[in-house]
C-alpha cells in the first residue's frame, strides 16, 4: 500500500479552530506597530544561500547545520530563509531605501525554516514577526523597541509571565578584545568543557556563554565578563538604554552571558524569556547590528531590531488562558431559513444587515434542512442568536429572534429594524 500523505516533520498545519487566536495575535501586533509608525515590508521566503553565509556567519549553528539549502535548475544555491533580518537588509539595499541616511522603521511577518529537532514551541517551519530600524544610532530607538514589546505583553495579558534580560556586546573592536580574553580562559579549562563548547571555542567562542551544559556553566562562573571590556561609547549607550527603561518603569535583569546566536549583533542585545512553557524559553529577542549593512556591501548604516516567535506566544496565550471570549466564538448570528422563498428572502436580508453592520459575523444556513437540523447547526456554530425565517415570518415581513446562549424568549423583529436590534444585542451580548 502507498504511504499516506502527511506533513513534513516539524512543519505543521494551523487548523481552523486555531487560526482565530493567530489572527487575534497578529492583528494586535499590527495595530500596535501602526500606532508607533512602523511600515510593513514583505520579502521572499527563498534567497541566495550566500546572503545568509555573509550575514549570519559561516561558523554559526544555523549555517552549518540548520538551513534548508538546495540548487535550482540554474545551478544556483538557494536557501529557505532561516531568519528575517538578512533578507530585510538585502531588500533595503537592493531598493536603496536607506540611502542618504533615510530612517526606515520596518516590520514583517511570515514563516522561517530551520532543520532543528522539533519540540514544543520549536518547529522546522516556524513563524515570526520581526522589526528592523535603520539609520538611528541612539539608545532611544533601542528603548522604543523594548517599550513596544512591554506594551504588547500588557495588551495580551501576559506581562507577568515574561522577564527582560539585557546585555551589551560592545563594538566589534571591544568584542574582539573580550573574545581573546575568553578564549585564553576557556583554553586553560578545555578538558572541563562539553564537546559542543570545545568545538565552539575554535569557531565561535562567545556562543560558549550560551551553553546549557551544567559543567561548562560551572567553568564560566569565573570567566572574564564582557562588561569589563566595553568601550566608552558602548558603555554610554547601554547606560542610556537602562535610564530610559527605568524612566518608563520596565524591570530588567542584566545577563552577562546573553550573546544571541547570530554573528552580526553589537552593543545592545535583549531577550524576553518565560518559564511558563516548561523549560525557560525565549519568546522575543533582538539587538543592535550597526555593522551588518556595510558587511553586506552597503554604506555604513546603523540597525537595530527584534523577532518574536508566533507559535510560542500563541502557546503562552493558551497556557495562561488569555484568550478573549470573542476569539473562541467565530459566529455572532446564524440565520435559519425554511423553504425556497424564505431562503431567497434570507439571503437578501442578510446582505442588507451586512451593509449596515460590516463587523457583524453573520452566517446563513446552507444546504437547507429541517427545523431541528438547522437549529443544531446554529448551536454548533457558537452563535449568540438564531434568526428564523419561515412562511409565517415571510407573511408578516418579520424575522424570529432567538437567544442561544442565555436567558430570553424568542421574539419577532421587523426586517427594517433588524440591524439596529442586532447592533444593540450583539454588543451587549
Amino acid at each position: 500500500m502507498s504511504k499516506s500523505l502527511q506533513a513534513i516533520r516539524g512543519m505543521n498545519d494551523i487548523l481552523p479552530e486555531q487560526t482565530p487566536l493567530w489572527r487575534y495575535f497578529e492583528g494586535t501586533v499590527a495595530r500596535l506597530l501602526d500606532n508607533y509608525g512602523y511600515k510593513q515590508i514583505r520579502m521572499p521566503i527563498v534567497e541566495f544561500t550566500e546572503l545568509f553565509k555573509r550575514s549570519i556567519g559561516e561558523v554559526t549553528d544555523i549555517v552549518e547545520k540548520e538551513m534548508y539549502t538546495f540548487e535550482d535548475r540554474n545551478g544556483d544555491s538557494l536557501t529557505l530563509r532561516p531568519e528575517g533580518t538578512a533578507a530585510c537588509v538585502r531588500a533595503v539595499l537592493e531598493h536603496g531605501i536607506t540611502g542618504g541616511g533615510q530612517v526606515q522603521k520596518l516590520w514583517y511577518i511570515g514563516p522561517m525554516f530551520r532543520h532543528e529537532r522539533p519540540q514544543k514551541g520549536r518547529y522546522r517551519q516556524f513563524h515570526q514577526i520581526g522589526l528592523e530600524v535603520f539609520n538611528l544610532d541612539g539608545p532611544d530607538i533601542d528603548a522604543e523597541l523594548i517599550i513596544m514589546t512591554w506594551r504588547l505583553w500588557g495588551e495580551l495579558g501576559i506581562r507577568d509571565a515574561v522577564k527582560l534580560e539585557l546585555n551589551s556586546l560592545g563594538t566589534s573592536e571591544s568584542r574582539g578584545r573580550y573574545r581573546e580574553a575568553l578564549v585564553e580562559y576557556l583554553s586553560a579549562h578545555h578538558d572541563k568543557l562539553d564537546e559542543d563548547s570545545q568545538r565552539r571555542l575554535k569557531t565561535n567562542p562567545l556562543r560558549v556563554l550560551d551553553t546549557k551544559n551544567a559543567d561548562t556553566q560551572a567553568v564560566l562562573v569565573d570567566a572574564p565578563k564582557m562588561a569589563d571590556y566595553l568601550d566608552d561609547e558602548s558603555r554610554a549607550h547601554f547606560e542610556g538604554l537602562k535610564a530610559r527603561l527605568d524612566a518608563v518603569g520596565i524591570p530588567y535583569v542584566l545577563n552577562p552571558k546573553l550573546v544571541r546566536g547570530l554573528d552580526y549583533y553589537s552593543k545592545t542585545v535583549f531577550e524576553w524569556v518565560t518559564d511558563k512553557l516548561g523549560a525557560q524559553g525565549t519568546v522575543c529577542a533582538g539587538g543592535r547590528y550597526d555593522g551588518l549593512v556595510e558587511q553586506m556591501g552597503g554604506k555604513p548604516t546603523t540597525g537595530v531590531g527584534f523577532a518574536m516567535g508566533i507559535e510560542r506566544l500563541v502557546l503562552m496565550l493558551e497556557t495562561l488562558e488569555q484568550i478573549p471570549e470573542e476569539i473562541s466564538r467565530q459566529v455572532d448570528v446564524y440565520l435559519c431559513a425554511f423553504g425556497e422563498q424564505a431562503e431567497l428572502a434570507g439571503l437578501a436580508l442578510a446582505e442588507r444587515v451586512r451593509d449596515q453592520l460590516p463587523n457583524l459575523r453573520l452566517q446563513v444556513n446552507a444546504g437547507a434542512g429541517s427545523f431541528k437540523s438547522q437549529f443544531k447547526k446554529a448551536d454548533k456554530s457558537g452563535a449568540l442568536y438564531a434568526l428564523i425565517l419561515g412562511d409565517d415570518e415571510m407573511a408578516q415581513q418579520v424575522v424570529g429572534f432567538k437567544p442561544l446562549r442565555g436567558q430570553g424568549e424568542q421574539q419577532s423583529i421587523a426586517w427594517d429594524a433588524l440591524a439596529a436590534h442586532l447592533a444593540t444585542c450583539v454588543v451587549q451580548g
